[in-house]
């Protein structure tokens, strides 16, 4: 069995990095998820130790149960702005990323990938299946994401 310090990737697409005992994840390890998300935290045997962890954003940010303050109703900034500061005057930021995914006609940005509410199908930002959306979630997403214009628009410089 594995011990030691070791990488272990699992069929999902997720990757442990960290120590292994006797076969399971038993020390400090992080699990690394395929979107840029990762976990790092304290291992006994197989279980993770919530108490003793973090969890980390694919943009760097973490999550902190207590004194969260990232979209907190009052500061509606992005993470990348808070980070790294606002973009100059005339250049809008529309999600974290910095330029924006570029939405499929008739489709939203649904926050991990992109809905298309005529077959209620979202998909990774790679195209592939993710999921089929309930009617709660088709209705949040009409309602909130932002979704791909139906009239291109462009900056037109004065003359």
């Amino acid at each position: 069995r594995m011990e030691g310090f070791g990488y272990y990737a699992l069929p999902t697409g997720k990757e442990y990095r960290g120590w292994l005992w006797d076969g399971m994840f038993h020390g400090k390890g992080e699990l690394l998820l395929p979107e840029g998300g990762a976990h790092r935290a304290v291992w006994d045997r197989g279980v993770c130790d919530i108490t003793k962890g973090k969890y980390a954003f694919a943009d760097g940010l973490e999550y902190e149960k207590e004194k969260w303050r990232y979209c907190d109703g009052y500061d509606r900034r992005f993470y990348t702005e808070i980070s790294s500061g606002f973009k100059p005057p005339g250049i809008p930021q529309l999600t974290n990323l910095h330029p924006p995914k570029i939405i499929p006609e008739g489709c939203y940005d649904c926050g991990d990938g992109f809905y298309n509410p005529k077959t209620r199908v979202v998909v990774d930002y790679k195209h592939k299946f993710l999921r089929n959306a309930d009617e709660d979630e088709h209705e949040w997403i009409l309602r909130t994401c932002r979704r791909a214009w139906d009239i291109i628009t462009q900056h037109k410089p004065k003359a």
